[in-house]
């Protein structure tokens, strides 16, 4: 079997940076096209046989995808009238890519305004205007890929004990981490943040993989689960595997991918994190978990 990849903040951590506001720029394109949905469910990226997609979006009487490839180091623009364009993906400043893929769409008229700048993020300059991020390894990032095409059937599959309502297994490219959330059906306190108010309307919890934080270098990649709203006496919680434990920064409990790549299972690592974080939050916060089960 082959190995799960190494993530390494340090190896990739440039690359990373500028890989995550190029997806910033497709991701705002899909969130100017698609109708508004709960949770934000409109605005992921989706993980592909070669990378990342945006699934079909509507415009005017057309349909059209943008994807990135990350075997052939590419992002490729199709639409039902059966034009296709491709642009590469190279080491190259995000400006040039902004401006680069916005000309290929007005080339298949196609014209969409988005907000430019970053989200979640450190970085404040226009993606139009960023000349500073400007790496792209192409190895580092097949590495990427390489490891959430392992970790989405995991989670697809963690998804599938679930009879209640529950998100797919979606790429936000704000935080750039893929994640699956369970809901219980019950609406939780308002929040006052235009992205929380709609993301944390109703009790959830939620499963993710993030590749870590590139930007300080300090975090590197994990599993993290949280439960919103926090019930009293979670962080006490004992969670599966031995490497999970609760963060009381980042309140959530993480795993390091890093253990879990090293393991003898890696995916039933990752579904018993998800298994014994969900039982945690789920039993402390009354959820009807015979009812919301799936055999």
């Amino acid at each position: 079997m082959t190995p799960w990849p190494e993530l390494r903040i340090a190896a990739w951590r440039d690359t990373y940076a500028t890989l995550q506001l190029y997806a910033q720029i497709v991701g705002k394109i899909r969130l100017a096209l698609t109708p508004k949905m709960n949770q934000w469910w409109n605005v992921p990226l989706y993980v592909t046989t070669r990378g990342l997609t945006t699934s079909p979006m509507p415009y005017a009487d057309r349909t059209l995808s943008i994807d990135f490839d990350f075997l052939e180091h590419r992002v490729v623009i199709a639409d039902s009238d059966g034009h296709v364009r491709m642009l590469p993906l190279a080491a190259s400043p995000v400006c040039t890519f902004h401006d680069a893929l916005f000309a290929e769409l007005a080339a298949i008229d196609v014209r969409v305004h988005i907000h430019e700048a970053p989200q979640e993020c450190p970085v404040t300059t226009p993606f139009r205007d960023d000349t500073e991020h400007t790496s792209y390894d192409g190895v580092a990032v097949q590495q990427l890929w390489q490891a959430l095409r392992r970790v989405e059937p995991v989670f697809q599959t963690f998804r599938s004990r679930f009879r209640g309502k529950c998100s797919p297994v979606h790429f936000f490219w704000g935080a750039f981490d893929l994640a699956v959330s369970r809901f219980n059906g019950r609406r939780a306190p308002a929040r006052k943040a235009m992205v929380d108010r709609d993301a944390y309307d109703e009790e959830v919890i939620s499963l993710g993989f993030w590749p870590g934080d590139p930007w300080t270098g300090a975090t590197e990649a994990l599993f993290y689960s949280y439960t919103v709203p926090e019930p009293e006496g979670l962080p006490a919680q004992r969670v599966r595997p031995d490497a999970a434990s609760f963060s009381g920064t980042m309140k959530e409990f993480v795993l390091p991918y890093e253990d879990v790549r090293r393991s003898a299972d890696p995916a039933g690592a990752i579904l018993e994190f998800a298994e014994s974080s969900y039982d945690a939050g789920s039993t402390l916060a009354g959820w009807d978990r015979k009812g919301l089960a799936y055999p």
